[in-house]
């Protein structure tokens, strides 16, 4: 695996970086592995590189499907998410959960179709603050949990360095890079939408909670 990725990537990096100026005008038309081609005179060069793009497209399309699938049919297992994502054919595989998944694909590709420039940079922006807020999320659950542990006596394996004080760090790093991208309008509308979505998914998810202690509640007094 370290092999390949030195391959492909740093490798062919270093070839990309050795043949081709930063300051090539071809750079912003063409694309840096295109005009490497061109240089060498690699015949088809824009063929290839299309290729070679849609190949790597369709794999991280694949990939994401098959994620995105088996962490809804995880959901449907723990009572997160609809009961029919749960349901699996004879050979174990979760069809309905693969059917769900694919729709929400084609769901965002016909927005694209309708305002492509407005959707694609709206994913592109509201992605990178969606992964800021989990990284948030998980520092703090970090530092929630080892504290918890710690109070209770539990033997600790495993170790963060630096606790918490790098929590804590990290912890107001992302919130001042949330800030600032809140204070700036080109970004706004990109916090507002990760908030309401993250509001909408703490409230599914307490009330998916409550549902379920009052289910034992019920149950335990029926036994």
């Amino acid at each position: 695996m370290i092999w390949r990725i030195f391959l492909f990537y740093l490798v062919s990096i270093f070839i990309v970086v050795s043949l081709v100026p930063w300051n090539d005008p071809r750079l912003a038309e063409v694309g840096s592995y295109q005009t490497v081609l061109d240089a060498m005179g690699i015949p088809n060069a824009k063929l290839i590189v299309d290729l070679v793009v849609l190949v790597a497209v369709t794999s991280c399309l694949n990939s994401a499907l098959y994620t995105a699938s088996r962490m809804l049919f995880s959901l449907g297992k723990r009572g997160d998410a609809p009961a029919l994502s749960k349901r699996t054919s004879k050979g174990g595989t979760p069809y309905w959960a693969v059917i769900m998944s694919t729709a929400a694909a084609f769901l965002t590709v016909f927005a694209n179709y309708i305002a492509p420039a407005a959707v694609f940079d709206f994913l592109l922006a509201s992605s990178g603050a969606i992964a800021l807020l989990v990284y948030l999320v998980i520092a703090v659950s970090q530092l929630r949990m080892r504290q918890k542990r710690i109070a209770a006596g539990e033997a600790i394996d495993f170790k963060m360095w630096l606790f918490p004080w790098l929590t804590w760090a990290v912890i107001a790093f992302i919130v001042a890079v949330l800030t600032i991208m809140l204070i700036q309008e080109e970004h706004r509308v990109e916090i507002i939408a990760t908030g309401l979505l993250s509001l909408l998914v703490i409230s599914a998810g307490l009330l998916v909670s409550r549902r379920r202690k009052a289910g034992r509640v019920g149950a335990a007094a029926l036994g």
